[in-house]
């Protein structure tokens, strides 16, 4: 029997959440290795994605795409507010606001985003953020490495509503999350 490399496996591994609604492995693999386009407003597997069943999303870039190191999306907010406060423990996260208004804490500190700006969340350090604008605001969110949060994202846009209490407590923890308090107020 030939020894597994690590490499192959990880990409087998990060891969499987996207199989049955995607390509085949030997498609992800070759995507993986070379140039991919992502028309604007689109999502680069071609689906309509809601978190919670009302948050749109666009993947732009996946797992498979990086080898497990990067995960982007675009999260399109047509009303105020965002997530509960949490922290990621194995994801650095990244924020660039395309367009609108937003607030984002990551620990003490508090920022206030319009377009072109940016903000950096290191993983193990508390955060949150909300669209305070009152137009449509569009968020490009960069997850490193990719892997568990792909697989949340996955989860939440089978649902129809956002959980409550342990329900999202559970969810969160199942990819490497804490939920730590309530969503940001945007008023």
């Amino acid at each position: 029997m030939k020894p597994l490399h690590r490499r192959s496996v990880l990409r087998s591994i990060l891969a499987l959440p996207l199989l049955s609604t995607t390509c085949s492995l030997a498609d992800l693999e070759k995507s993986a290795r070379k140039g991919i386009k992502v028309p604007a407003d689109r999502d680069r597997f071609g689906q309509r994605r809601k978190v919670f069943g009302s948050l749109p999303i666009d993947v732009k870039f996946s797992a498979t795409d990086t080898t497990g190191n990067l995960l982007l999306i675009e999260q399109i907010d047509d009303k105020k507010g965002g997530p509960p406060r949490h922290v990621h423990h194995r994801q650095d996260e990244w924020f660039y606001v395309f367009h609108g208004s937003y607030v984002i804490e990551v620990g003490e500190q508090r920022f206030e985003l319009e377009s072109g700006d940016s903000v950096f969340a290191p993983r193990d350090i508390p955060h949150v953020w909300a669209h305070t604008g009152d137009s449509i605001g569009r968020l490009l969110i960069g997850f490193q490495p990719a892997g568990e949060m792909e697989a949340f994202f996955a989860a939440s846009t089978k649902l129809d509503e956002i959980p409550t209490g342990p329900d999202l407590a559970r969810l969160f923890r199942e990819h490497g999350m804490e939920v730590l308090g309530p969503p940001l107020p945007t008023e």
